[in-house]
């Protein structure tokens, strides 16, 4: 275990049991979700890759414009 993760999780030993309870279940579900962005990766490489070619076809030929995330 990292010594932040260490630090992070002695300051939760100190909440009340509630909130402790609330913060587990929001680690496992970002867990749970972070496992199955990483199978789904693993499962269409090919997919992925004809995706990005087709982004950067698309910014190549001048049919993207650069926005801020206020804007789309």
């Amino acid at each position: 275990m990292t010594k932040l993760l260490a630090k992070a999780f002695d300051a939760a030993s100190r909440l009340p049991d509630e909130l402790q309870d609330q913060l587990a279940a929001e680690l496992l579900q970002e867990l749970a979700d972070e496992a199955r962005w990483e199978h789904a990766l693993a499962e269409s490489p090919s997919e992925l890759e004809e995706l990005a070619d087709k982004a950067l076809q698309e910014y190549r030929g001048g049919g993207t414009r650069e926005q801020g995330f206020d804007e789309i």
